[in-house]
This record gives structure tokens, C-alpha cells and sequence, in this order.
């Protein structure tokens, strides 16, 4: 159902069942997919990819080029996946040649005035209070939750599971499972009522604090604490996934909060 008052551009590919109501504007290049609703005062513009299920709220604008001096007209997309929400005024811009990509994934919700820069990723299952700020190249695991007005430095990495406090700065990346606050942000605990809600044993919860335990809370420098979880500890993915992301941070991890 396309309402008279919408302008849509006769190069955009949109699903059947889409519902887009009176005063918004969708540009060429342009595919929308079933089910998804858009709100009035929405412009989608050039570039975007939206999925199944997504309710578009007023006054967003998606897929705008990016605000990067060195954007120079190429081709590139922003991507929403299935069954995500997109609140009041977000802005999410398109990729530039860096990546040619944005990505919003599947199950996400953006509240108001959220704004994602050109080149970010955010997986599925995230929540991204109001106001908060994603700089460019930033990225962010499944299942993260970022408090209202967060901050986030550009190509920071924000891990799996991650809570981060509201009002946060977040300039160093945070690592998976963890909890962040603070200023200057700091380690805060494992987000075990996260992980419980989402199936997490206890004992496996008891293995994650444990890493952070050596990694944070020994005196150790980063270089010695890995090499003691990885000799201590079993390997298990988690074990794993927070080696990984740690040895491959180029910004440096956010510190322990004993350690500042």
C-alpha cells in the first residue's frame, strides 16, 4: 500500500505488502522488502536495502551519502536486516569505498535519534538507546546493548553481548561479554544477567568471569594475561572468541577499572 502524498521513485524495487504512508520519499536504487512498514516523513535514499518486517518510524533517514570529505560519489549500500525497528529521526549513512557497505543487522532496535555513520556493522539482536552516536568504520557484535547518549570513537569494536552504560565514551574497544562504564571507560563485570536471559549455564558464566578475572583483576599486562588464560583455561569458544578479539584490537581494549 503506497499513499498518493508518498513520492517513490518508479527505479525502486518494493515488495507488494510494503505500507508506506503520506510524505515520504524514496529515492532510486532503492529495494524494499515484504511486510515492512514506513512512516510518514521517512527518506530512504540511493543505496539502501531493507529487509523483511521493518517498522520505520518518523523523520528517519536512511541511507544518505556519508558525512567523510573523502566520499566521492561511489557506488555503495546500506543494509537493514529482517525485523528490525527504527525509531523517531535515526539517521544511518551509506558505505563509502572503504567497505561500499553499512549494516544494520536482523531483530535490531534504534531508538530516536540514533545516529550509525558510513561503514559501520552492527549484528543482530542489538539495542541502541536514544541519541546514541556511532562515528565512522565502528563495529558491534550480536546481541550488544548500548545505553542512551553512548558515544562510540570510529573504528572502535564493541564485542557479543556487550552493556554499556548510558552516557558512555567509548574510545578503546570493549571486549565480548562484558559490562563498560565510567569515565575514562572501564571493565565493569561480565553481563551475566544478559547472557542468562539468553541461555548462558552458570558454569559457563563462572568460565567467562574467570577469564576476566586473569585479564583484569591480576595486576598483569595484557601480552602476560593471555598467555595465562591460554595456558590455564580451557579452550572453549568463548575462551576463544575473547582471545581473538583481544589480539586482533588495533585500538587497545578498555582497562580494568583497578587499573587506570
Amino acid at each position: 500500500m503506497i499513499q498518493p502524498l508518498a513520492y517513490v521513485s518508479p527505479e525502486a524495487k518494493i515488495a507488494n505488502n510494503v505500507m508506506i504512508d503520506p510524505f515520504v520519499t524514496i529515492h532510486k536504487n532503492v529495494e524494499i522488502e515484504e511486510g515492512t512498514w514506513i512512516a510518514s516523513n521517512v527518506t530512504i535514499m540511493e543505496g539502501a536495502r531493507i529487509g523483511k518486517n521493518v517498522k520505520i518510524f518518523p523523520g528517519t533517514v536512511i541511507s544518505a551519502v556519508p558525512q567523510d570529505l573523502k566520499f566521492d560519489g561511489e557506488d555503495s549500500v546500506c543494509v537493514v536486516g529482517d525485523n528490525s525497528i527504527i525509531r523517531e529521526c535515526v539517521t544511518i549513512n551509506r558505505g563509502t569505498k572503504f567497505s561500499g557497505k553499512t549494516v544494520v543487522g536482523s531483530n535490531c532496535l534504534l531508538m530516536a535519534y540514533v545516529h550509525v555513520a558510513h561503514d559501520c556493522i552492527i549484528g543482530d539482536n542489538c539495542i541502541l538507546a536514544n541519541a546514541v552516536q556511532l562515528a565512522g568504520h565502528v563495529e558491534i557484535g550480536e546481541w550488544a546493548i548500548l545505553g542512551g547518549l553512548t558515544a562510540v570513537h570510529q573504528f572502535a569494536k564493541i564485542g557479543n553481548h556487550v552493556m554499556i552504560s548510558g552516557g558512555s565514551l567509548v574510545r578503546k574497544d570493549v571486549p565480548p561479554f562484558s559490562k563498560a562504564a565510567r569515565e575514562p571507560l572501564s571493565y565493569e563485570g561480565v553481563n551475566s544477567i544478559g547472557l542468562r536471559r539468553r541461555g548462558y549455564t552458570s558454569e559457563k558464566i563462572g568460565e567467562i568471569q574467570e577469564i576476566y578475572r586473569i585479564l583484569y583483576l591480576r595486576g598483569l599486562n595484557n601480552t602476560a594475561a593471555l598467555k595465562k588464560i591460554e595456558a590455564e583455561m580451557p579452550a572453549t569458544k568463548e575462551r576463544d572468541e575473547i582471545l581473538t578479539f583481544i589480539k586482533d584490537s588495533d585500538r587497545g581494549i578498555m582497562k580494568g577499572f583497578l587499573n587506570k
